[in-house]
C-alpha cells in the first residue's frame, strides 16, 4: 500500500496526532452499517497503520541510538575516573 494515496499528509503527524486520527476512523467504521461504503474507509485506517508501524519503529530506533550514546559516555566517564 502506498503511503502517498492517503488524504492528508500524514507523514508529517506525531504518533500521537497518528493514534488519534485512526482512533476517529476506527469510531466511524464502527458506526457505519453499510460495508459497501465502509471499504474505502477501511482501507484508508489500514494505510494509516502503516505508516504508524513506520514512524513508531523508526522512534524505537533513535530511541536505542540515544540510549547507546548516553551509555558509552557514561563508560568513556566510569573509565576515566578508574584510569586516574
Amino acid at each position: 500500500m502506498k503511503d502517498k494515496n492517503l488524504p492528508n499528509n500524514y507523514n508529517e503527524m506525531s504518533l500521537e496526532d497518528l493514534t488519534r486520527e485512526a482512533n476517529i476512523m476506527i469510531e466511524e467504521l464502527e458506526k457505519q452499517k453499510d460495508l459497501e461504503n465502509s471499504i474505502e474507509n477501511y482501507q484508508n485506517l489500514l494505510k494509516l497503520n502503516s505508516i504508524i508501524e513506520k514512524k513508531f519503529q523508526k522512534n524505537v530506533k533513535e530511541i536505542s541510538e540515544k540510549t547507546k550514546e548516553r551509555i558509552s559516555k557514561i563508560l568513556l566517564k566510569k573509565n576515566a575516573i578508574k584510569i586516574k
